[in-house]
């Protein structure tokens, strides 16, 4: 019996989909847009699922599914983040009280957002999977498609890439509540 003849989509969807919608939801930090993408890639399962030869783990394989399902999306330029200058969102907060604590968590993690996703595909789904996904650089080659080398180096320079975006584009610091923060740069043009 082959490893699809093993496996019914329907067990198949209801153990994988909370991790995968977990996993989508951090690729691109929109639950909406995660529902839909769980959704294509549920039909790529159960349109790939006669052909699945077990030549890696159910879940490897439906992860590596979901990561080009991401990359298909963020190919699409009408499918990025639009980036809003807090001057134009001001009318979201009412000026006259305090800043709510959580919407400078968001906005620090929109920053981070953004600098994510203008990753390469192959970077972007190494750190998602590896520092966010707590998946081990093994199970990261396995799904990215490439070598253990190759998945350990995509992390680092994924890493390294972050890092040196964040410099560039956020000036961090702590406010006078010893709060850590962050604030977009001003970018000469």
């Amino acid at each position: 019996m082959s490893p699809a003849q093993q496996l019914s989509f329907e067990a198949l969807a209801r153990e994988l989909s909370q991790p995968l919608l977990h996993y989508l939801r951090r690729c691109v930090g929109d639950r909406t847009v995660a529902d839909d993408l769980l959704q294509e890639t549920l039909i790529r399962i159960a349109r790939g699922l006669p052909d699945f030869a077990g030549r890696a783990s159910v879940k490897t394989w439906a992860f590596s599914i979901a990561t080009r399902v991401t990359a298909d999306y963020f190919r699409k330029p009408d499918r990025r983040f639009q980036i809003v200058e807090v001057d134009e969102a001001t009318d979201l907060v009412d000026t006259d009280h305090a800043i709510d604590e959580r919407v400078v968590v968001d906005e620090m993690n929109s920053c981070v957002r953004q600098v994510i996703d203008s990753l390469p595909d192959d970077y972007r789904a190494a750190l998602v999977l590896h520092d966010l996904e707590g998946l081990n650089a093994q199970q990261v080659a396995e799904i990215c498609g490439c070598s253990l080398a190759t998945a350990k180096i995509r992390i680092h320079r994924a890493r390294h890439r972050l890092r040196e975006a964040l410099q560039q584009q956020c000036e961090f610091y702590r406010d006078d509540d010893n709060v850590f923060r962050c604030d977009r740069k001003v970018q000469n043009i």
